[in-house]
């Protein structure tokens, strides 16, 4: 017995849909796998930076050839004193560039002047802040702005893009909810900025609050079992076809 034209037809969609769904989900495996070699790239960059030791901040002049790609987690040292203008604190539910935090809290965000008259944004540390309390940070924070020059290491950081379900910042409360520090300046009359931020390393404060420290990048690195998971699923795909076919074969059969 011939099969009818139209369960040909329809047997040839049918295969030409597998066939599709195969490459689609063998593209996206390679691509996890072509993801995760860079990711590995990535993390030996961030590694060697982190342990490196800290350079001179880049003149202003160098500021806009700066990017995340070469520069993020760079570790500089230079000297400048907090401005007396109001800091911004930024909620956070934990850290994965601090290994010592955990737990809600907020970032204390301060404008810093150099000696040179530019205004770099400091993260000064973490503050134990569950109810993302404007007192507890100033009182924090008020301790810090004494007008004297500190010799200051960190590490230069670029901001952050809020998602589509980043709550908005909360201007009176000077409250955000992403690192973008250039809005905060904006919002808060900080003046120009550079493109940058430096996440603090030290000084501590000698009542520890906000808590500075060195960073530790952790990324995650799930690459392997994602593209696995995408060649099972293919695999699946066809196996499930070649049921299938095997069946319309043998019903075919007189």
């Amino acid at each position: 017995m011939t099969m009818r034209p139209a369960r040909r037809r329809s047997a040839a969609g049918l295969g030409l849909f597998t066939l599709a769904v195969v490459a689609l989900l063998i593209g996206l495996g390679v691509w996890q796998l072509q993801r995760r070699v860079e990711k590995h790239v990535l993390i030996a960059a961030l590694t060697e930076r982190l342990a490196a030791a800290p350079q001179p901040l880049p003149p202003a002049a160098q500021w806009s050839t700066l990017t995340p790609a070469h520069d993020e987690f760079r570790r500089v040292q230079f000297s400048a004193s907090y401005e007396a203008r109001p800091d911004a604190m930024v909620y956070s539910a934990g850290s994965a560039v601090r290994s010592d935090i955990s737990g809600p809290g907020t970032w204390a965000f301060l404008p810093a002047r150099l000696s040179t008259g530019e205004t770099v944004v400091i993260n000064a540390g973490f503050v134990l802040n569950t109810m993302q309390d404007r007192t507890q940070q100033d009182r924090a924070v008020t301790r810090l702005v004494t007008g004297a020059p500190l010799d200051i290491t960190g590490y230069i950081r670029f901001p952050e893009l809020p998602g589509a379900l980043t709550p908005a910042p909360n201007p009176a409360a000077r409250l955000w909810f992403v690192r973008d520090h250039r809005a905060m300046a904006k919002a808060l009359g900080w003046g120009e900025v550079a493109p940058f931020y430096v996440d603090l390393e030290t000084p501590v404060p000698e009542s520890g609050i906000p808590k500075p420290g060195p960073l530790d990048v952790h990324l995650k690195d799930d690459h392997l079992q994602y593209a696995i998971t995408w060649f099972g699923l293919a695999a699946v795909v066809v196996i499930a076809f070649a049921v299938w076919a095997r069946g319309q074969a043998r019903a075919r059969e007189p």
